[in-house]
């Protein structure tokens, strides 16, 4: 016992040497022996049996005998401890030689490692063993090295941001762009009916606005090359364009699967830009810099603001019409369910279209089929904003009041009047501070303070849980639903949006959230079920806008890198 306590206070401290010393990082074995193990180094000729190495090695190493090594098998290294793992294999060649083993060639393939050396095979090992240093170099041999060597680039602080385009809801209709959700393009993919998620659209263009209709979307860019907008979706009354069957040139499709241009009548197109889109349930508007209000689709009630034609057929139709120009520049145009606003630069509102409901606000519930100016509480009021989605409509002043006409049987403007239908624009007196953003929806309406807070009224999903289903004033949701706490006291909600029943909330931290009916799973949140307070979206990346349809959503984001 003795003597073995001895060799461990004298093997011990010479190993560790060894193997750390950088100058000796390389242990020649001069010869193993069954079980028997010698070191020219360090050991001299000393002579011990295996067992002995076991207390202060925490680990049994051995090398079979007898009929194994005559029949000229492989000797097997065993180990545990330190050497942990299943065990590994020496090589034939270590019998009768002498050999190179570097620290690497006694790691366990298995699993573990020696001493914190990396996890290598022991062939691996041995094969670097045996590499030879390196000798003195040219400036040559240097400079071919250099320039075939590998560079790596990390993203810095001036990376460029990508911007893109992401979309979720119903497939069937094509609005989401995909093709191989509504025709599968491998035997094993299988039809789907739903997106439930954020789902990238690849695009080489860079989207700047984006619309969603009844079943369709438009996708535009400020570009200046010839093709400026996109469309994809139902296209029954030529809604966003005509576009060519492949089999029958005088026919057109009325389902587009994926982004297809739409070639507007420009006079000037490498000079003109596309400053926004905008749908409504089967007509669409297109606003440039230079040239004007473009609309197409159905004109049924004057909301393409040209003359209605009894018996017009809209299906496969290539009229693309430009409005005549207004009093001033237009900078903003929104299309309701069968009627669209116009804002001009000066904050002049003009409607056309469907007026049963007052949605047009001219005072009158006939049709109109020519932009006209709205008068009433607005008159002389400059407009910073309009917004309809359904009958209802809503427009914010320059100074931060709101203002709103058109249908009311749903309590969205039951504050002011008790008529269903108001076909001028009331001033609402609501006491939630200066108005920043607005949206109206089919049911419901939202609006956004200089604060950042949200308030909601109407009829619906409201956002404060199932109990609240009505209000005809503005409920305020609590902005802890958007993330605000003490350790982010800065969020607050920058923007608004509406579909027919269902909202959309964007921070300035470019989060997002949604809350309303769930239809077709349009909300974009991975279930079906209908949203009762303020949902975050999963998006990978900052979301700047969204656009919200019946049943699906368009949001256009840009990547964190």
């Amino acid at each position: 016992m003795e003597a073995a306590m001895g060799f461990r206070r004298e093997l011990l401290p010479a190993l560790q040497k060894v193997i750390w010393d950088p100058r000796r990082a390389v242990l020649p074995w001069s010869r193993l022996h069954g079980g028997l193990l010698f070191h020219s180094g360090i050991w001299g000729s000393l002579k011990l049996p295996s067992k002995a190495l076991k207390p202060p090695w925490g680990a049994s190493i051995g090398l079979e005998k007898g009929p194994q090594r005559k029949a000229g098998r492989l000797p097997t290294m065993h180990s545990r401890g330190m050497f942990s793992g299943s065990p590994g294999r020496a090589l034939d060649s270590l019998w009768g030689a002498s050999h190179i083993f570097t620290r690497a060639a006694l790691d366990c393939p298995h699993q573990g490692t020696f001493l914190s050396s990396p996890r290598r095979s022991f062939l691996e090992g041995f094969s670097r063993g045996l590499a030879k240093a390196a000798g003195t170099q040219s400036t040559r041999d240097l400079k071919e090295a250099d320039s075939t060597a590998p560079i790596f680039q990390y993203v810095g602080r001036h990376a460029k941001r990508k911007d893109r385009v992401y979309v979720w809801g119903f497939c069937y209709s094509g609005a989401l762009g995909i093709p191989s959700f509504v025709v599968p393009d491998a035997g094993w993919k299988k039809r789907r009916r739903i997106q439930p998620t954020p789902y990238r659209l690849d695009l080489e263009e860079k989207i700047s606005s984006a619309a969603c209709g009844y079943g369709f979307t438009l996708l535009s860019s400020r570009t200046t090359d010839v093709t400026k907008v996109w469309g994809m979706g139902l296209n029954k009354d030529s809604q966003i364009g005509f576009h060519q069957s492949r089999k029958d040139r005088a026919k057109g499709y009325e389902y587009i699967l994926e982004p297809s241009p739409v070639p507007l009548p420009l006079d000037k197109p490498q000079q003109t830009r596309v400053l926004q889109a905008s749908c409504g349930r089967a007509h669409s508007l297109v606003l440039t810099d230079k040239e004007g209000v473009f609309s197409m689709g159905n004109n049924s009630y004057g909301q393409c603001g040209r003359k209605v034609i009894d018996g017009e057929i809209y299906s496969e139709s290539q009229l693309i019409y430009r409005l005549p120009e207004f009093e001033s520049r237009v900078v903003q145009v929104a299309c309701g369910q069968d009627h669209s606003l116009f804002r001009t630069e000066r904050g002049e509102v003009y409607a056309c279209g469907w007026g049963a409901d007052g949605q047009t606000g001219l005072g009158h519930y006939d049709i109109t089929s020519t932009p006209s100016k709205l008068g009433g509480d607005i008159a002389g009021v400059p407009i910073a904003k309009v917004t309809s989605c359904g009958d209802c409509c809503l427009a914010v002043s320059e100074d931060g009041d709101l203002f709103g006409w058109g249908n009311s049987e749903y309590l969205q403007l039951a504050a002011v009047t008790e008529l269903t239908q108001v076909n001028v624009p009331r001033h609402l007196p609501f006491k939630v501070g200066r108005v920043k953003d607005a949206a109206c929806g089919g049911t419901v309406c939202a609006l956004v303070n200089e604060a950042g807070h949200v308030f909601v009224w109407g009829y619906g999903i409201l956002g404060k849980g199932p109990k609240l289903m009505e209000a005809a004033t503005p409920e305020m949701i609590p902005p802890t639903l958007f993330g605000l706490s003490d350790f982010c006291a800065d969020i607050r909600v920058a923007q608004i949006r509406c579909g027919l029943s269902q909202f959309a909330a964007i921070t300035n931290q470019g989060e997002l959230f949604v809350w309303g009916k769930n239809v077709r799973g349009c909300l974009g949140i991975g279930r079906m079920e209908d949203q009762y307070f303020p949902w975050r979206v999963t998006v990978p990346g900052e979301v700047m806008d969204i656009a919200c349809g019946v049943d699906h959503m368009v949001t256009l984001v840009k990547s964190f890198v």
